[in-house]
């Protein structure tokens, strides 16, 4: 990404191809805190979501996705971190969102912002409105899954709704995982396994939300594992069933604690997402 550095406050990159829209709107590091168009639908502890609608010069609309994180200690700040994550992500062409920009202030408050994944909805929305089986989605979200793993990394919030999906005529649903933030290089050999197990008990908690059988989770871990080689699910499938009796304790614990923690974006434009 081409660096544009504003003398010795904030900084800000830039994806070369989305300068002339940064500079048409206005944007800079400082202002991405404060611009009217970028607007707040969820607040958390550490970070808010935001979305930027807008109608370009040339009439095209665009949305753009911002995360605006709070101070934080550490060597590197968050939207660095979240960077690093999908640069991870590209590395090995497992399909995410877009990287538009990221930067940082003077006092260690950052940003990022991704381009929409226009035509594409989250998997458990598609499912649960009727819009898609967990059949349709069942063999691309277990080869993606395979394959991040197989890549040595691991996500940390690999619920349904990290996986974003688009459907075309005749042809299979194209997924693509978001939330890069949460991607991580996969640790030495004593506790990888940990990791891995809490990815897939993420995604099986997700789907018991949802109209899933539980002949079809069984079918969604069998594919996972012919694609990672293993002999059998079996043992991996003990490991999961028992964490996800804890994710579904600290679920519920966040809903009573943080009660917008999963409230949905909003649609863009006043348009629904269908």
């Amino acid at each position: 990404m081409a660096a544009m550095l504003e003398p010795s406050r904030s900084s800000l990159r830039v994806a070369p191809q989305y300068q002339p829209i940064f500079r048409e709107l206005g944007i800079d590091a400082e202002s991405v805190f404060r611009h009217p168009l970028i607007k707040p639908w969820r607040k958390l502890p550490d970070r808010e979501n935001c979305t930027l609608d807008a109608t370009l010069a040339d009439g095209r609309k665009i949305r753009w996705h911002v995360k605006r994180y709070e101070p934080a200690l550490g060597f590197t700040t968050p939207a660095e971190d979240e960077v690093k994550g999908h640069q991870a992500l590209a590395v090995e062409q497992i399909p995410t969102a877009n990287l538009i920009a990221w930067g940082k202030l003077p006092d260690r408050r950052c940003f990022v912002i991704f381009e929409d994944l226009a035509g594409y909805d989250p998997a458990d929305k598609l499912i649960e409105s009727g819009r898609a089986t967990f059949e349709q989605l069942l063999l691309p979200t277990a080869d993606l899954t395979a394959k991040l793993h197989q890549h040595d990394l691991h996500h940390r919030d690999l619920y349904l709704c990290h996986f974003f999906a688009k459907a075309e005529a005749n042809l299979p649903f194209d997924v693509r995982l978001i939330d890069p933030a949460r991607v991580k290089r996969l640790p030495g050999i004593f506790t990888r396994t940990r990791w891995i197990v809490k990815d897939l008990a993420q995604f099986w908690y997700s789907t018991t939300k949802l109209p899933v059988s539980d002949e079809q989770r069984t079918h969604w871990l069998d594919r996972y594992a012919q694609q990672r080689g293993m002999p059998s699910s079996a043992t991996l499938r003990r490991k999961i069933e028992k964490k996800v009796a804890w994710i579904g304790r600290h679920d519920e614990r966040l809903r009573r604690e943080q009660p917008t923690r999963n409230i949905s974006i909003p649609s863009p434009f006043g348009k629904g997402l269908g």
